[in-house]
């Protein structure tokens, strides 16, 4: 097949979570005999380096009283650019991943079927973004998904969801997997004092970074390291056990990874009503064979009991009431690592993407 990979979202370089799971994604299709391209539109002062192998169509934001208009104005250009190349490629069928409405946007139904990929409840995460694209997303959503030939989620919960469910295409629950062996487990590090890892990016709230800060004052023997963020762009005084460590890459990402006893996924979820999820930092927890502090229901972990991996509610707050659960676990984890046999078949890439390969088969026959 030629696979058009399409997303709307601002580029990621090759290393941040996005960036990681669409390179990936894309290698195992390729090495499984498909031909795919990925086609970006950017913003046309971002950050050139780095970026993912693309075509990329580029918008402006304009300044001052035209700033809204310059900006979707030049977004709808860039989309007519963007949807053009996509057509010219010639794909069989189009992998969408969900983005608010453009105009347009719709006629990429007239060019090969879309396989659409949304891994969150958008109705609920754009309450975040204010109330007049809150309302704009759920009027102008249904353009997008009526005419899809597929659906792709990373959770039972979504798949169930009445904002999905209700334009009765064909669904296929599938999260995102980790090449294993690019990830290999890292040995348990010695750390006098106990030391956690907690991976985000600021401006998400529901990553829940602002839960560590108390969690870190009632703990001072514990250490946090928390990676993508500056201390800066975490509100509130920090405590000294907690180190806010920007954004990281590569070694030193992997580094500040392997000195931690335990890592901690998502808090707070349930700021975007999101109570099951399957998320890519998990994974890579998973795949290090890091003990795990898991805040939320893991499509991929529900039946598996295991005693490096401790599940907490997935309430406002979790963290705080099971402060001493949480501390009593992250001691006991020294020297520890989670067996791969335990968890490989559950996260591996391969086998997920040829899980994905077949629903893209399906719609592409269902569609012709």
């Amino acid at each position: 097949m030629r696979i058009a990979y399409l997303t709307l979202h601002r580029p990621r370089p090759t290393l941040t979570g996005v960036g990681k799971k669409i390179t990936r994604q894309i290698g195992c299709w390729q090495a499984n005999g498909h031909d795919v391209r990925l086609f970006m539109h950017m913003y046309g002062q971002s950050p050139k380096d780095d970026l993912l192998p693309a075509e990329y169509f580029e918008y402006q934001r304009g300044k001052g009283l035209t700033r809204m208009l310059t900006r979707e104005y030049t977004r709808v250009q860039a989309l007519r650019k963007t949807l053009a190349a996509v057509a010219a490629y010639r794909p069989d069928m189009i992998y969408f991943r969900m983005a608010i409405y453009i105009y347009g946007l719709e006629n990429m139904h007239k060019i090969a079927p879309v396989v659409v990929e949304n891994i969150t409840n958008d109705i609920d995460q754009h309450r975040f973004v204010g109330r007049f694209y809150f309302y704009y997303n759920l009027l102008t959503r249904g353009l997008i998904l009526r005419k899809m030939a597929g659906l792709v989620v990373n959770s039972g919960e979504l798949a169930e969801e009445r904002l999905h469910s209700r334009y009765h295409r064909p669904t296929r629950v599938i999260t995102d997997g980790i090449d294993l062996v690019q990830f290999p487990a890292l040995p348990a590090p010695c750390n006098p004092v106990p030391r956690l890892v907690f991976v985000g990016s600021p401006g998400n709230a529901w990553h829940g970074v602002d839960k560590l800060i108390a969690f870190a004052c009632q703990n001072p023997d514990l250490t946090i390291d928390v990676v993508g963020y500056t201390a800066e762009e975490i509100s509130g005084e920090l405590p000294t056990n907690l180190h806010a460590l920007g954004y990281l890459a590569g070694e030193n990402y992997l580094a500040a990874l392997g000195r931690a006893d335990v890592a901690i996924s998502s808090l707070a979820l349930h700021r975007k009503r999101v109570f099951e999820s399957s998320t890519l930092k998990t994974m890579e927890y998973l795949a290090l064979g890091i003990p795990l502090v898991l805040p939320y229901e893991d499509t991929d972990l529900k039946d598996l009991e295991c005693d490096t991996i401790l599940k907490i509610p997935n309430q406002e707050d979790n963290i705080q009431a099971q402060t001493a659960r949480v501390r009593d676990f992250v001691f006991g984890m020294r020297g520890r690592r989670i067996e791969r046999r335990l968890i490989a078949a559950r996260i591996d890439l391969v086998s997920k993407e040829k899980m994905r390969l077949d629903f893209f088969e399906q719609c592409v026959r269902n569609g012709a």
